[in-house]
């Protein structure tokens, strides 16, 4: 699976790719194949990527919202020891920086749902490739039409964003058995695209690169993004609520470090 390295040595070149595609193009509102043909060589090189269902869906909408905000869910059914998926990497063909982000699952046993917000920068296919035990690829894709997500700005002032930030909720909607979680962190996850409208300056790129939650010692799941997750990064997931603590852990590009540790409720220690 590609590294966030990989991804910002990536991400000049394929700014420009993206801004020609956006100019020349034989017409906007149409899936173009084009781009990823030119990505996938650098993220998986040759390796065979297998679009049969049954490994990976995924379900983002057609014409998004919001472009800062495009909902995108990803269901990995229940499979076999030995063909699981272990790792999923998120791709968003026409952004500037198109890794969104590499999720690896810790717990494997059963099904597993994730859902996450991203920003889309123009009409562009979103992908899931996931990777099982065996290092076999498969992918589920989705054509979003969505315009302007990277470049869009904050919502909250830059004072708010600072007071709040680094704070985490959690929340569970089940008590005991199979569930879904909600977690959030309050950052800005500023792309590096966004112009301050008082010093006509873009404000530097500030997002979260990395986060982990784990449910006492196990280990649910972990990420390592780009700068295409939306503001105040939020995730949902089902997994086995069993009674014990839920932990958050996150590390921004700056590298400063939070985390927090939840009952099994909700309630912050």
């Amino acid at each position: 699976m590609p590294s966030r390295r990989l991804m910002l040595q990536c991400a000049l070149p394929l700014l420009l790719t993206v801004g020609a595609h956006a100019e020349n193009g034989p017409n906007p509102d149409a899936p173009n194949q084009e781009t990823w043909t030119g990505l996938k060589p650098m993220f998986f090189g040759d390796r065979t990527i297998d679009e049969a269902p049954g490994y990976v869906a995924l379900e983002a909408p057609k014409r998004a919202e919001d472009a800062a905000l495009v909902p995108v869910d990803l269901k990995f059914p229940r499979r076999e020891t030995g063909d699981r998926v272990v790792a999923a990497t998120v791709i968003v063909d026409e952004n500037p920086s198109p890794l969104a982000t590499t999720l690896r699952r810790g717990a494997l046993d059963g099904a597993f749902d994730f859902g996450l917000r991203l920003r889309v920068n123009s009409y562009s296919y979103v992908r899931v490739i996931a990777e099982t035990e065996t290092g076999a690829l498969h992918m589920a894709k989705a054509f979003v039409k969505a315009a302007g997500g990277c470049s869009a700005p904050a919502s909250k002032d830059p004072e708010e964003a600072t007071a709040n930030l680094g704070k985490m909720k959690f929340r569970s909607f089940a008590g005991q058995g199979m569930a879904e979680a909600q977690a959030m962190i309050r950052h800005p996850n500023y792309s590096g695209m966004q112009m301050d409208q008082i010093t006509r300056l873009y404000t530097p790129a500030w997002y979260v690169t990395q986060v982990a939650v784990r449910q006492g010692d196990r280990l649910l799941f972990s990420m390592e993004n780009g700068i295409s997750l939306s503001e105040d990064p939020t995730f949902r997931f089902t997994y086995v609520a069993n009674g014990q603590p839920v932990r958050i852990e996150a590390k921004d590009s700056k590298g400063a470090d939070y985390a927090q540790t939840f009952s099994a409720d909700g309630a912050a220690y």
